[in-house]
């Protein structure tokens, strides 16, 4: 299993959770385009819907057809994973919202991996705001 995790800095811009881009290998690099596109697009559509994001993280991760990495080693199964903290509960719907809209519409990149094998997201959401005002 590969995995990438990326966390955002601000507007549309993520870093490495560890290391270096420059130190991936090319199946650890397509999951971190993945991670990427999610991202901009998901950050994109939270800036539209005025949500404050107080944080927000993404990993990827593919199930290898080889156990050991190899030059015909494939993903047969891919995973991305988004955990996002909002300052209000009511955000969480709109959070959800645009998402859904990311995986089904708008990543490219998601769209296209998702024609080579199976992708399935989990989305948690968490809120600073410990009830309704």
């Amino acid at each position: 299993m590969k995995s990438v995790t990326i966390k955002w800095v601000k507007e549309l811009q993520f870093e490495l959770e560890e290391g270096s881009a420059d130190t991936l290998d090319p199946k650890s690099l397509l999951l971190l385009s993945f991670a990427k596109c999610a991202g901009m697009t998901a950050a994109g559509l939270f800036q539209k819907s005025k949500i404050e994001l107080l944080g927000f993280e993404i990993t990827c991760s593919g199930q290898m057809s080889t156990p050991t990495l190899q030059a015909e080693t494939v993903f047969t199964r891919l995973s991305i994973v988004y955990n996002v903290e909002c300052a209000r509960i009511e955000e969480q719907s709109r959070v959800s919202r645009a998402i859904a809209l990311t995986n089904d519409r708008y990543c490219g990149v998601g769209q296209m991996l998702s024609r080579v094998a199976p992708v399935s997201h989990e989305i948690y959401i968490h809120s600073s705001e410990t009830e309704l005002v």
